[in-house]
């Protein structure tokens, strides 16, 4: 059986901000989708969290997912018990050899990582013994697959791109369902992805992202911009927090 065929669990967070280092979960959403279901079957599982940060959510953060602080604070679990039962939820689902499907996945893994580490809990690939994988993009792939492509390429670009309808965007479930199936899309386009394995295809990505990345670097270098550019390990990199004070 194509592993896009299979049972894939999409993965996607919204939080405070964007720096993986300092930022905070505010909602999470694991979407199981089981071998030949698509959106709205039955054969979907899902997993949703609404988390307390234990932070000021920025109004900025709160007009893209519509989670206020009031909010959070009031009806959000805490954040330890929350990032725990995530991070056991996903991986269980790596430990079942399930592929994790995440837009931009880079982001969302480090975040949760550095939220992890923060709380004192024991990161993912700490839990697993060894790093998540196989872990599935859409962006890395579609950034590879058709990389001359003119325009932005944010989950809704890409939604437009392969003409996925969805729910709006923004809320962690309905980010999760779109990616599953921009992929599905993505491999109807591209069949020779379904051809790969897992594992192949999680090294090409991160040869393809790498490469990306030193290109985009460059670029940037040339252009005279400050900041420290593109992180060029991926599925994900080990950011910088400091635990909660005891």
């Amino acid at each position: 059986m194509r592993w896009i065929d299979g049972t894939l669990v999409g993965f996607d967070t919204e939080t405070t901000g964007v720096d993986v280092a300092t930022d905070r979960v505010v909602t999470a959403a694991l979407v199981r989708r089981m071998a030949g279901a698509a959106s709205g079957s039955p054969a979907l599982s899902t997993l949703t969290w609404l988390v307390d940060p234990g932070v000021l959510i920025p109004a900025a953060a709160a007009a893209i997912h519509g989670i206020t602080t009031e909010h959070a604070m009031a009806l959000g679990r805490p954040a330890l018990l929350a990032l725990e039962e995530i991070a056991t939820a996903l991986t269980a689902a790596v430990r079942r050899g399930e592929a994790v499907v995440a837009y931009n996945a880079g982001y969302d893994l480090s975040l949760l990582d550095a939220e992890l580490r923060r709380h004192r809990l024991p990161t993912v690939p700490d839990r697993l013994g060894h790093e998540v994988r196989a872990v599935i993009d859409p962006l890395v792939l579609d950034r590879h697959l058709d990389r001359f492509r003119p325009g932005k390429r944010r989950l809704g670009d890409l939604c437009a791109h392969y003409g996925v309808r969805t729910a709006p965007l923004h809320g962690a479930e309905a980010d999760v369902l779109a990616t599953l199936d921009v992929l599905g899309a993505l491999v109807r386009a591209y069949p020779a992805l379904a051809a790969l394995s897992l594992d192949e295809v999680h090294a090409l990505q991160v040869e393809a992202h790498r490469t990306w990345a030193e290109s985009f670097n460059a670029w940037r270098t040339g252009q005279g911009l400050p900041g420290p550019g593109a992180e060029p390990g991926w599925p994900s990199r080990t950011p910088v927090a400091s635990p909660v004070p005891a």
